[in-house]
């Protein structure tokens, strides 16, 4: 992959192993302060909305989304606080997809410990979304950008959206590359998006701007699912803090799937309607399945992909001043795509 030639592109690639630790510490101090609104205002008197909510929140996950607004406001330089009470509403909103979702896919892990759904059952695993997604739109209403509202509602209908494109192209095994990109533009990237752009919004930055933070988190969105896609198979459940293969036993088409059922023969495309329609579904047919995706070298196409979404939100940041939260920004993208090694 070719970068262009200026001097404010940043190649993605490193000798080192990149870590989140240098984002994390950027926003360490504003954290704090996410974390306390995120505490705040998971209570309720009902007790099993903060008992439920807390399982989640506090299992263990890196807070990326929240991270980025903070991180994005870092690289613009902007003073106030009005990014804390949003970022929480960020994450009040990815942690009730969260929930949905694994009503959804019927999951029983989730960052290593059993889901809520498990737990306390579907029922309250929803409402108690529902609950979050509430206490999200109360937060940006409170901020009282009409600019912020939108983004962020938008962002929640596309999040939905997505879930449910993805839902009717379960077990389809026709479902095309362009069509499953568009699935996780919507269910994945557009939150990422909506992160970053909201915090160009508070630091009052022009329309380019915002579409260059748009444009990083989008494509940052992206690659970060698509390397989810290729872990499925090549992780375990306690790399991955969820099951091992649940993509493949729940029929979700992934780009991996896309790509070697395109260049498998009669017998293995045979093999994968079968497996997506939920009749090869064993152990054994896992392994079978993996071996596949590597012969095809659909996984190292995949994260090729991942790479080259990777590199465009890396070149994305061009046009922001070089310092400490840009390069933060940037090894946060090369950290998405070195969780697969």
């Amino acid at each position: 992959m070719t970068a262009t030639t200026s001097g404010n592109v940043v190649r993605l690639g490193r000798n080192s192993t990149p870590s989140l630790d240098p984002m994390m510490a950027l926003v360490a101090g504003g954290m704090n302060s996410v974390n306390s609104v995120i505490l705040d205002r998971m209570q309720s008197r009902i007790p099993l909305i903060p008992e439920l909510a807390g399982h989640l929140i506090a299992g263990g996950g890196k807070r990326m989304r929240p991270m980025l607004t903070l991180a994005c406001a870092e690289l613009l330089q902007y003073p106030g606080t009005r990014h804390y009470k949003l970022a929480a509403a960020v994450e009040f909103i990815h942690t009730a997809t969260l929930l949905h979702d694994d009503v959804v896919d019927q999951s029983g892990l989730r960052r290593g410990r059993r889901t809520a759904n498990i737990i306390w059952g579907n029922s309250a695993s929803v409402l108690v979304g529902d609950f979050l997604f509430s206490r999200s739109f109360e937060l940006m209403v409170e901020d009282g950008s009409l600019k912020v509202l939108k983004i962020l509602a938008n962002a929640s209908a596309v999040i939905a959206e997505g879930e449910v494109s993805q839902l009717t192209a379960q077990r389809r095994i026709e479902t095309d590359e362009n069509h499953y990109l568009d699935i996780i533009g919507a269910k994945t990237a557009a939150l990422f998006a909506a992160a970053c752009r909201i915090a160009a919004v508070v630091a009052e930055r022009d329309e380019a701007q915002e579409q260059a933070l748009d444009a990083y988190g989008r494509n940052l969105g992206i690659a970060f699912q698509l390397v989810d896609d290729a872990i499925d198979y090549e992780s375990d459940g306690a790399t991955m803090g969820k099951d091992a293969g649940d993509d493949f036993r729940d029929g979700k088409v992934t780009l991996p799937v896309i790509l070697a059922y395109a260049r498998g023969n009669e017998e293995q495309r045979d093999f994968w309607k079968a497996a997506i329609a939920g009749h090869r579904t064993s152990d054994e047919d896992l392994t079978y399945a993996t071996t596949l995706l590597r012969e095809t070298g659909a996984i190292a196409d995949t994260m090729a992909r991942a790479r080259h979404y990777g590199q465009r939100a890396i070149d994305a940041l061009g046009p922001f001043t070089n310092g400490q939260a840009k390069a933060a920004l940037t090894e946060a993208v090369e950290f998405a795509i070195a969780r697969a090694y």
